[in-house]
């Protein structure tokens, strides 16, 4: 009996250490968090998603390891041709995401990034990585950039602004077909409370499950 072959990009080696190294980083995040509340303007309360992504650009803010493990998963289950992230940060979900893509065979990987040097910093790590082919990184603010999307979205994860993520998901559901998985990270935030209450609801067309991993992921089934 011949065995199987077949390829793990998670495996590699430069994968592995990009991972690695960018995970490492994450540690740091809180006092990078602290550096930013101390540095922030106190003459109002409301600042713009792009005042905080810039002033949030040295924070990681990653998935958990096995949250981007569970990631690849789905992605290597599901094997969607469009898979669409909303915040890519410095790109370790994105890099979860695109080895699956990569494994599959087959599939293209569309991200959002609002800060100009996470999004630079997350090229680089795409190209030194070699899944640059399967990534389109769109910078800019995800309800002006997304809006121009026309392909169907065969697997959605949000892990952007945690109030934004419900807008995100309006603005998609056009592209959501019956069957379409949408994930998304930290349901232990308050701010991702709406989001919650409309998947978790199927008169609005899901089915939707967390699953308890780090901040939970919250799995919900277009219906």
């Amino acid at each position: 009996m011949t065995p199987h072959t077949h390829t793990h990009t998670l495996a590699e080696p430069r994968l592995r250490s990009a991972l690695t190294r960018m995970f490492e980083a994450a540690t740091r995040d809180d006092e990078a968090a602290a550096r930013v509340r101390n540095v922030r303007p106190h003459d109002r309360e409301a600042p713009t998603a792009q005042e905080l992504a810039d002033a949030n650009r040295e924070i990681y803010m990653p998935i958990s390891a096995d949250g981007g493990k569970l990631l690849y998963n789905l992605v290597r289950a599901t094997r969607p041709a469009n898979v669409v992230e909303f915040g890519t940060s410095y790109g370790i979900s994105t890099l979860h995401l695109a080895a699956a893509v990569r494994d599959n065979g087959s599939g293209h990987v569309i991200t959002t990034e609002m800060n100009t040097a996470k999004a630079a910093a997350a090229r680089d790590t795409f190209t030194a990585t070699g899944l640059d082919g399967v990534i389109t990184l769109l910078e800019g603010n995800a309800l002006q950039t997304l809006a121009a999307l026309r392909q169907p979205v065969d697997f959605l994860f949000l892990d952007g602004w945690k109030d934004l993520c419900l807008p995100v998901l309006r603005l998609l559901e056009p592209h959501l077909a019956p069957g379409t998985p949408v994930v998304a990270d930290d349901v232990d935030l308050p701010a991702l409370a709406p989001y919650l209450d409309h998947v978790r609801d199927t008169d609005n067309g899901y089915h939707s499950v967390t699953f308890p991993v780090e901040d939970g992921l919250e799995i919900s089934c277009r219906l």
